[in-house]
């Protein structure tokens, strides 16, 4: 089902986010997660597709698999680092062919080792370029695109980037979804904003609990988000206990959600890394209310 469709009748979506597994391990892991993930009904789930197009085999043999084998409305990731008009036009005819109705459309980070991005001449320099070739040519995806509300780290400010994104938007975006946060002003500060910028479609938070103290640096590096002084001293209190850290980061991201859902927030998307236990848990302790869709 395509998930501009889902919106006409559910106020809130509640949807979970996974990387294709890089080897059997991972992939028993992997199931373990889905099924987990699977009692609790998700609005959708979505696939990333790994730096320069480096997972796309995997990223499409999962897809097809969680939305034809296993029934989960599936969202696929693609991003246009490297690639050419034809080839972008091949893979969108593939998931067309193999029944995806959702794609995440992204511009991607540049390769490792790479400071900057560059596009192929033959392609896209922009998101919403990709977003608006894929409109045009009518292959009638739901189309969601990325936001950081803490804005982007290429774009000198905060109006740039909401130029930017409104642009992605008008190109044939119908939703958008965050990068991770944990500061929930920051979220509502960008709502804000962005309704004040003319951008009028859904914008999902998107979260993750936080379970170590390493993954601080991480996160920061990953997505340019900030942290609430508290839950930075709980979790440097607590970095040589792992059960501890686990759950001031899990404490938070509960609070996080309920204050979201409480406030007005769409829904939430959560980063599972998976790692399907935390978020799992953090659903389950929102209140019924929220979770009725």
């Amino acid at each position: 089902m395509k998930i501009k469709d889902i919106f006409n009748s559910a106020s809130r979506t509640f949807s979970f986010e996974f990387f294709p597994p890089k080897d059997e391990i991972s992939a028993v892991d992997f199931g373990i997660n889905v099924g987990q993930l699977l009692k609790l009904e998700p609005s959708f789930v979505s696939v990333t597709y790994g730096a320069g197009g480096s997972t796309q085999e995997r990223t499409f043999t999962l897809v097809d698999y969680l939305q034809n084998k296993i029934g989960l409305n599936t969202m696929a990731h693609y991003t246009c680092v490297g690639s050419t008009y034809d080839k972008v036009a091949k893979d969108m005819n593939f998931l067309q062919n193999i029944g995806i109705e959702n794609v995440m459309l992204l511009r991607g980070d540049p390769p490792k080792g790479s400071g900057t991005y560059i596009a192929n001449p033959d392609g896209f320099k922009y998101a919403s370029d990709l977003i608006q070739f894929v409109t045009r040519n009518k292959y009638g995806f739901s189309i969601g695109a990325g936001a950081n509300p803490e804005k982007h780290p290429e774009s000198a400010s905060m109006e740039q980037y909401l130029n930017n994104l409104r642009v992605k938007c008008e190109a044939g975006a119908h939703f958008l979804i965050t990068q991770l946060f944990f500061n929930n002003e920051a979220y509502f500060n960008f709502i804000n904003r962005a309704r004040t910028s003319d951008i009028t479609c859904r914008i999902i938070p998107g979260i993750i609990p936080l379970t170590s103290y390493k993954q601080i640096k991480r996160f920061v590096d990953m997505a340019s988000t900030s942290f609430p002084l508290e839950l930075l001293e709980n979790m440097e209190r607590h970095q040589n206990n792992a059960e501890k850290a686990y759950q001031t980061g899990l404490d938070h991201a509960i609070k996080q959600c309920t204050d979201l859902l409480d406030k007005g927030a769409p829904g939430i998307h959560f980063y599972t890394l998976n790692k399907s236990r935390a978020a799992v848990e953090v659903f389950e302790s929102l209140p019924k209310a929220f979770r009725t869709v």
